[in-house]
């Protein structure tokens, strides 16, 4: 019989954030709590510290419990680097690839990380430090070997599964291209900061990236998003949803070649746009549930023999 008792502890590390988690060795979430520090916002504290201040209470009470970090604490920004691992990755990739960290406080167990995971079949490397935890937590939570998961964020992350291995993935700068043209572009000039939320503005958007055809197609129809209130032809009031829902549909319809379904990764925060979007487009989705990054992170600690 597998025991309910303390076995694990894991972080979900990001650039702004981290979430830890307390395992016990049947996988039960025993304890969690989040904090804003992220590796790019220690404010002045070793990656050893903040880890103590996270979870070494937990250290204390039930003793040298191995953890295993993930996200971008493995970059080359982090406490150490964790190499990547190449395509195609299923969970013993993840698992043999652990980076050790060497300087971990005494309190704890063995401390590693998990690797990225890096495309490299064309002349435009792609990779991903995190998500690919995710996903793996939300295989096991829906009981399936293969499916395209998207995980959306200032880059989303499109991810291929086959056989319980990722084998292909994708990142769309969606996020980051809204807020560049957003907040440093003429397009921004007409939209309102403290406007009200736009379900008709976003839909218009959505529709508008429908019937996109080509490469270019989405260069040109950016404009719009100025010239439609400067003719009176929507309000602008309307214009910044209008423009999130044009770049939320065109990466829809490409990722999806307009009609594949897929699964959403993340908390609803980050997926009703996403969910909202692809209603319009009448794309087949469903939502995988929540604390997939700790179910990932559980089955890789698994793989690693680690509990």
């Amino acid at each position: 019989m597998i025991s309910s008792a303390p076995a694990l502890i894991t972080l979900d590390w990001g650039t702004t954030s981290l979430r830890a988690y307390l395992h016990a060795a049947d996988g039960t979430v025993l304890d969690s709590h989040a904090a804003v520090q992220g590796i790019m916002s220690l404010d002045g504290s070793s990656f050893a510290e903040v880890l103590t201040a996270n979870a070494g209470a937990w250290a204390h009470t039930h003793g040298k419990l191995p953890v295993l970090l993930s996200g971008m604490i493995g970059s080359r920004q982090g406490w150490v680097e964790a190499r990547y691992v190449a395509l195609p990755a299923g969970l013993p990739d993840l698992a043999a690839g652990l980076t050790p960290v060497p300087d971990a406080p005494p309190a704890f167990g063995p401390v590693s990380i998990v690797p990225g995971l890096l495309r490299d079949e064309d002349a435009a490397p792609d990779v991903i430090r995190g998500e690919e935890v995710e996903v793996f937590g939300a295989l096991h939570h829906l009981g399936v070997h293969d499916g395209l998961f998207v995980l959306p964020g200032t880059h989303s992350k499109w991810v291929r599964v086959e056989a319980g291995r990722i084998v292909a993935f994708s990142t769309y700068m969606t996020g980051d291209v809204f807020a560049a043209l957003r907040g440093h572009t003429i397009l921004g000039r007409m939209m309102q900061a403290d406007a009200a939320p736009s379900p008709a503005g976003f839909r218009r958007g959505v529709e508008a990236a429908r019937g996109l055809k080509g490469p270019g197609a989405l260069m040109a129809r950016l404009f719009s998003a100025r010239t439609l209130p400067l003719t009176g032809r929507m309000a602008e009031t309307d214009s910044a949803d209008y423009l999130s829902g044009l770049l939320i549909g065109a990466e829809l319809n490409d990722a999806t070649h307009g009609h594949e379904a897929f699964t959403l990764v993340a908390n609803p925060g980050l997926t009703d746009r996403y969910a909202t979007a692809a209603e319009i487009l009448g794309l087949p989705h469903h939502r995988a549930p929540a604390q997939c990054g700790s179910t990932g992170q559980f089955a890789v600690a698994r793989a690693a023999g680690l509990i």
